[in-house]
């Protein structure tokens, strides 16, 4: 477990109409301000990485399809420095996933649809404030392929 990623279970409250997906409440112990809230969409096996926010607390949700994200810790005094973590979540695994800055992250979509991965960020968008680096030409020991175990 990296040191200051917070998963936390979500609730969903279905009936015959439908169903309620809870993602984050200004009230819930983890919450620490509101910046932005957007979708991102990712088709079946499409990588969408690597991001690094120098100031930005993420939490990620995803509403609809699964994805496997990807965490790698570079921060410089952290305990967990160097370690990485890979979580899938999605339509059966229902959490929030907090990430704080300097957490390298992305993720792929698996299955047979598109994933849309919700995300609440603490701070608007700036492009500034954010570091990409390539999902596959890079220091980060990981492989997006398909493993078989």
């Amino acid at each position: 477990m990296i040191k200051g990623v917070v998963i936390v279970p979500l609730k969903q409250i279905p009936d015959e109409r439908g169903k309620v997906m809870h993602m984050l409440k200004c009230t819930d112990p983890h919450f620490e301000k509101f910046g932005e809230i957007y979708f991102s969409v990712g088709f079946p096996g499409v990588v969408k990485a690597w991001h690094k926010h120098k100031t930005m607390t993420l939490n990620n949700t995803v509403v609809s399809g699964r994805v496997k994200l990807v965490l790698y810790d570079t921060r410089d005094n952290s305990p967990t420095r160097g370690e990485l973590m890979e979580l899938f979540i999605g339509e059966d695994n229902y959490c929030l996933v907090k990430i704080p800055p300097g957490i390298i992250n992305g993720y792929k979509t698996y299955g047979d649809k598109p994933a849309i991965l919700a995300n609440c960020a603490t701070e608007p968008h700036d492009s500034n404030e954010m570091i990409r680096i390539d999902p596959f030409n890079n220091d980060i020991p990981y492989d997006w392929g398909l493993k078989h175990n």
